[in-house]
């Protein structure tokens, strides 16, 4: 392995061959190690690297470059690699080690989610001369998944500390003002809506496992929108009624989702509570339904506070709110719009938002479905009757 014929096509330095049936093994040996997905490395007693297979030089396990001169010659990327490799020289044992390493130079963050690191999955063994093999697996979707684990349970904890602990004061509070009603009623009502809050927030739990669980959607069946509508409307009624807001269908009928429709019922009930959670009193909130560019678009516009340009991008994150202070007043949870995205994915769509501080949000679901006579198969016939056209008409006053 010392030698030094240099095979530029991939960066491996081999002593020359003299046979013909040698070469052709040696090339054979070269190809089959460029076909494995893992980066395999082998160092000289130095660190020089005297061959890197081709998954290696695409993970940026091994540069050319030093300090921003191209040398011409291959060498480790990451210094941690440049350590394991002298333990296992020193040590003669072999080491498997997990890690997460930086992304190569020239690798954009933005084409890997803004994550800029690796993980990887290292296993360094000692080779005659002082020379050692590398082989590094890449496990970055492991470590991914970890990293949202991690992260899950201790925002479930937090979230699920709050209320726990708001109800264990209250009960106390409540048991010390036995003797006066007025004050014994308040904090029953206070434990009674923590209660309820922790209520949502487990549900909404379970129903985020269940869609993240990997489990297969049932078979998609044609779902009527207007179905679906109706059933929000009914949903949505007591709420849209506490604060006089008016909730207006508009759009075409006859539309068809293929999907399934407790799911779908659930994502467009969770924009239409939003709506009503985040819009002052006497506005109108509204439900369009449309097909565009082969997709039902669903769409629900309110008149609230807006949403600021930073939040945008994350909203649809679990547990992330916007407005902290307003969500717990409201009793949300964090995770209604979680549900609503991962809802959309499973159903081969997406969901999006456009929205201005101050004036209001437009969140819009794009789903496969058909136009209205796109399909000859049962279809609901049910229409959005109009005594639902317009929830709390008459308090609204119209």
């Amino acid at each position: 392995m010392g030698g030094t014929g240099a095979m530029g096509g991939t960066g491996m330095k081999c002593p020359e061959k003299t046979g013909g049936a040698d070469n052709d093994l040696g090339t054979l040996a070269t190809d089959s190690l460029d076909a494995l997905r893992a980066g395999v490395l082998v160092l000289a007693p130095g660190d020089e690297v005297v061959f890197a297979n081709r998954s290696a030089r695409t993970m940026g396990l091994v540069t050319t470059e030093l300090r921003g001169i191209n040398t011409g010659r291959w060498r480790i990327a990451h210094s941690v690699l440049r350590s394991l490799a002298e333990q296992v020289r020193q040590s003669g044992a072999v080491r498997d080690v997990e890690l997460e390493l930086p992304l190569a130079p020239g690798v954009d963050p933005e084409a890997t989610g803004g994550r800029d690191w690796f993980g990887v999955r290292v296993s360094v063994a000692p080779l005659e001369n002082g020379h050692v093999a590398v082989e590094v697996e890449d496990v970055t979707e492991a470590h991914r998944v970890a990293r949202v684990r991690r992260d899950f349970v201790a925002n479930v904890s937090h979230e699920l500390k709050t209320p726990v602990g708001a109800l264990q004061l209250l009960s106390e509070a409540l048991l010390d003002a036995l003797d006066d009603p007025e004050a014994a009623r308040r904090f029953a009502e206070r434990i009674h809506h923590e209660s309820n809050r922790l209520g949502r927030l487990v549900s909404e739990l379970l129903e985020l496992s269940r869609l993240q669980g990997g489990e297969p959607l049932p078979q998609p069946e044609p779902v009527s929108v207007d179905r679906i509508i109706n059933e929000v409307l009914d949903r949505s009624r007591t709420a849209a009624s506490a604060k006089n807001i008016t909730i207006v269908p508009v759009g075409q009928r006859g539309l068809i989702i293929h999907g399934t429709e407790r799911q779908l019922v659930t994502a467009l009930a969770n924009l239409v509570d939003n709506a009503i959670a985040y819009s002052p009193e006497n506005t109108v909130v509204t439900i369009s339904a449309s097909w565009e560019q082969d997709k039902v678009e669903l769409s629900v516009i309110d008149e609230g506070i807006g949403i600021a340009p930073e939040d945008q991008k994350r909203i649809f994150e679990r547990f992330y709110r916007a407005d902290p202070a307003r969500s717990r007043a409201t009793g949300g949870t964090g995770l209604g719009l979680a549900i609503v995205k991962h809802i959309a994915t499973n159903h081969g769509g997406q969901v999006s938002v456009t929205s201005t501080v101050g004036k209001g949000s437009k969140f819009t679901l794009r789903l496969p479905g058909s136009p209205p006579g796109a399909t000859s198969e049962e279809r609901y016939s049910s229409e959005i009757s109009e005594q639902d056209q317009s929830v709390n008409r008459t308090g609204a006053g119209t």
